[in-house]
Formats: C-alpha cells, sequence, structure tokens
C-alpha cells in the first residue's frame, strides 16, 4: 500500500509523542502510587509513635482511636505473645504475623507497609497495616507491638482519581500531540516539495533557480548540493551552447573553406578535360590542384590531430635535441608565407641552446604559432627568441599585429575560436583548432605556455619547457 511522506511523517510524528505520553503516564501513576504509599505509612507509623510515646494508656488509646475512626485508621495493640490486647474482645484474636516477622519486631524492627486482605477480625477487607514494636521503659524489655492499619478503599480512591484526571490531561496531550505531529508533517513535506518543485524546473530546462540554505540541517545540506549541482549543470550548459556555437561556426567556415579549393580543382579538371586550358598554363593549373588538395589535407588533419590528442591517442617521444637548428629549419620553411603578408621572421637563439621534446610535435607547436603571428600581422615582424635556464628551456614569439583584447585571450585555446572572424586568411589557421592544438601538446610534454597581448600593438606568446629529469637532477 502506497502512503504519501506527508502522513508517515505525520504517524511518525504522533507516535514518537503519543509513545513518550505514555510512558511519561506510566511514571508518574508509578511514582503518585509509590508517594501515595509512601505518604500513609510515614503517617500510620506518625501515628503509632504517638500512641507508644503516650503509655498506650486506655484512655490515651480510646482518645486516639476515636480522632483517627474519623479517617478510617484502626489501632490495635498485640502482646509480646502475639495476644490482642487493645481493643478487648471476648475472642483472643492474633496479628497473623509470621514467626519471622514477630522476631523482627522482638530486635526492635518496625515492619513496612503490607497489605492485608482481611482485617484481624477476619473480616473482608483490604488493609494497609504498619507494625511498631513497643519496649518496658525500665528494663528495655519487648512487650509488644502496635499495628495501625488504613483501608486499602481510601487510597485507592485517591490513585483512582489521579488516574480519572490523567487520562483526561492523556486526551487532551494526545489531541495537541496529533496537531503538532501534522504541523511538523507539513513542515517537512513543504520543504521536500519545495526541492520537488525545483527538480522539475531544472529537469525541464531551468537553470537559474537556487533553493534558500540556512545550514541548519540536513536538507539545508541537500539544498547546498543542489545549488551547486544547479550551478555546474548551468555552466555546463552553457559550454555546450558555446561549443555548439563553435560547432556551426566551424562547420560553416569549412564548408566555405573546402568548397573554394574544391571549386577551384573541379574547374580546373573540367578546363584539362576539355583541352580549354593553353599547353603553357597546364602545369601551372596542376600546381594549383596540388595546393589546393594540400589545403584540403591540412583541414582534415588538423582536426584529426585535435581527436587524437584529447583521447590520448598519441605518445610523445621526448630527446634533447638543437633549438637553433629546428627554428632556423622551421623559419626557412615559413618565410615565403611570412613574405606574402610583408612580414619579417627573426631568430634569435643562442646556437648550442637545448631542448627536451616530442622533434615532430616541438615542429608542429611552432608551425601553428608562427602561422597564427603571421595570419594576424601585415607588414610587420615576427621575433623568435630563445633562452636557456638551469632547469627550462624559454621560447617567445613576439608579432608586431592586431593584438587581441582579454577577453578574447582568455578564449584563444578553445575549439573553434576564433580572435578575429573577420579576418580570415585561409592560407592557414582557417579550422580554429591550431591554438587548441598547440595547448593539448604543451600539457603532454607538463609544458607551460601563457600569452600576452595589447590590441593594436601584437602578441607575445612564451613557452617553458623544463628539462629531462636526469639533467635537471645533475
Amino acid at each position: 500500500m502506497k502512503l504519501k511522506y506527508f502522513y508517515q511523517q505525520m504517524l511518525a510524528f504522533f507516535a514518537v509523542i503519543l509513545t513518550l505520553l505514555v510512558i511519561m503516564g506510566f511514571s508518574f501513576l508509578q511514582f503518585a502510587r509509590n508517594t501515595t504509599y509512601g505518604n500513609t505509612e510515614k503517617q500510620l507509623y506518625g501515628y503509632a509513635e504517638a500512641l507508644i510515646s503516650s503509655g498506650l494508656q486506655q484512655d490515651q488509646l480510646d482518645n486516639g482511636q476515636l480522632v483517627l475512626s474519623n479517617q478510617g485508621v484502626t489501632v490495635s495493640v498485640f502482646s509480646n505473645k502475639d495476644l490482642m490486647i487493645y481493643p478487648k474482645t471476648d475472642k483472643a484474636y492474633s496479628s497473623g504475623l509470621s514467626e519471622q516477622d514477630l522476631k523482627k519486631l522482638a530486635a526492635g524492627k518496625r515492619l513496612s507497609l503490607t497489605v492485608r486482605q482481611k482485617d484481624f477480625y477476619g473480616n473482608d477487607q483490604q488493609m494497609a497495616i504498619v507494625y511498631l514494636p513497643f519496649f518496658t521503659q525500665d528494663n528495655g524489655v519487648f512487650s509488644g507491638f502496635v499495628a495501625v492499619s488504613s483501608p486499602i478503599s481510601g487510597i485507592e480512591a485517591t490513585l483512582m482519581a489521579l488516574r480519572n484526571n490523567l487520562f483526561s490531561a492523556f486526551l487532551f496531550s494526545s489531541l495537541g500531540a496529533f496537531i503538532i505531529s501534522l504541523i511538523f508533517a507539513k513542515y517537512q513535506v513543504n520543504r521536500i516539495n519545495r526541492l520537488r518543485r525545483a527538480t522539475h524546473t531544472v529537469a525541464g530546462g531551468g537553470f537559474d533557480i537556487q533553493l534558500e540554505n540556512h545550514g541548519r540541517d540536513e536538507f539545508d545540506d541537500l539544498a547546498g548540493d543542489f545549488n551547486s549541482m544547479v550551478n555546474s549543470l548551468k555552466s555546463s550548459q552553457e559550454e555546450i551552447e558555446r561549443q555548439e556555437n563553435r560547432r556551426r561556426q566551424f562547420m560553416a567556415d569549412a564548408a566555405h573553406e573546402m568548397r573554394t579549393p574544391l571549386t577551384t580543382i573541379n574547374g580546373l579538371l573540367e578546363g584539362l578535360e576539355h583541352d580549354m586550358i593553353p599547353e603553357h598554363q597546364k602545369q601551372r593549373s596542376i600546381e594549383l590542384m596540388h595546393n589546393e588538395t594540400r589545403r584540403l589535407i591540412r583541414l582534415v588533419n588538423e582536426n584529426l590531430d585535435y581527436e587524437k590528442i584529447r583521447s590520448n591517442q598519441i605518445i610523445l617521444r621526448k630527446q634533447s635535441f638543437n633549438a637553433h637548428e629546428a627554428l632556423e629549419m622551421i623559419v626557412e620553411q615559413l618565410s615565403s608565407k611570412a613574405q606574402t603578408a610583408n612580414d619579417r621572421l627573426i631568430l634569435d637563439c643562442p646556437l648550442d641552446m637545448q631542448i627536451y621534446a616530442d622533434y615532430d610535435r616541438f615542429v608542429q607547436i611552432m608551425v601553428n604559432l608562427i602561422q597564427n603571428a603571421i595570419q594576424f600581422t601585415q607588414d610587420g615582424e615576427i621575433k623568435l627568441t630563445g633562452q636557456m635556464k638551469p632547469y627550462e628551456s624559454i621560447i617567445t614569439i613576439e608579432d608586431s599585429g592586431i593584438g587581441m583584447e582579454a577577453k578574447e585571450v582568455e578564449n584563444i585555446w578553445e575549439r573553434y575560436y576564433k580572435a578575429d572572424v573577420s579576418r580570415k586568411n585561409t592560407l592557414y589557421g582557417e579550422s580554429g583548432l591550431g591554438l587548441a592544438i598547440v595547448q593539448q601538446l604543451m600539457n603532454l610534454h607538463e609544458a607551460t605556455i601563457t600569452v600576452e597581448s595589447t590590441p593594436g600593438k601584437g602578441t607575445t606568446f612564451t613557452l617553458v619547457f623544463p628539462f629531462e629529469e636526469d639533467r635537471s637532477a645533475n
């Protein structure tokens, strides 16, 4: 059977409070019973002591019995032979005490309150009786004992009245417990429903909701965890949307970039097929098709490289090699591209500078960064500087290009991002993946790369490659 959490909470609170009330009620009744019988015992002992101290004279016993009879209290005096000597009767009555109890009295011990079902005359009447011994004053010999009794009906009547009052209080307390349980259950369920509504909102795509967190209990801890989850989901959603927008932009750019070389290649092939290209221009046409084909291959390879790096499919083969020779070769390869933009490539690196890296990936990193500098530099210079420090090799690539804003600097490492989408040099750097690949490769090298840029003045990339462990240890 399905029972709503509200009713579960209400019944749980009610059961706890009701159990507490029952335990307290029984405890109170037991305490009241013990107190009542204890007070009765003390009172009866007081009557017996007063009679013994007065000498147990006949007239005093009569007066005392007369006074006590109004309270239903009966006084009986027994000799040391356990024979009733007061009140005087035609028949000899005994107390009915056991030999053991009589020995206790003879030893001067009092007998605490006991309950008898019959009085000393054999009548059916529940009595509460105390026994107190008395002794002769001159030699202290045990002379007998006084029995003071009170009917149980009076004590039970007091207890019954107390039980009735307690039962009435229990009924009212149960009603109060039910109301309190209802309030507590509603309060707890409202907190759960608040979380439930917030969860439905998040499930519907609303990530701006936040729950109050007062830090008082587990529900507030849960609210804090929920807020953290929502913030994380919101950030993830924003990142997904940002990446999706860039992916769409990349697909549009890639389609545009691939359409141009494909159109060129197709046009040249048709010209060659129909013999529409003059003989002296055929070799040039073939070169153009080679260039456009390499351009398409570069677009595909950059995407493949990025995915391989992200999925840890690339294994670095790091070694120490001469950085000056590697950089000199790269400068020579990219000089023609730099000349196209009227840029100058300047290399300032010690001839014996060593660097510890994967040679092929190092060349890929430097080519991407230099091509990026060429892309955003016109009629300027791009300077490559190398230096060695005790535990690392440092290379800087400084250009005098258009530079970037601080917000652009933060995003340049992200996939498909282009710092200046209005400038698309289709000869290189067209995919928006070059710098993302650079960062991933630097991470694989356990190296660092930082960038500083000023709009209108240029950009500087700083690459720090640590030495191999054995060399740094030396």
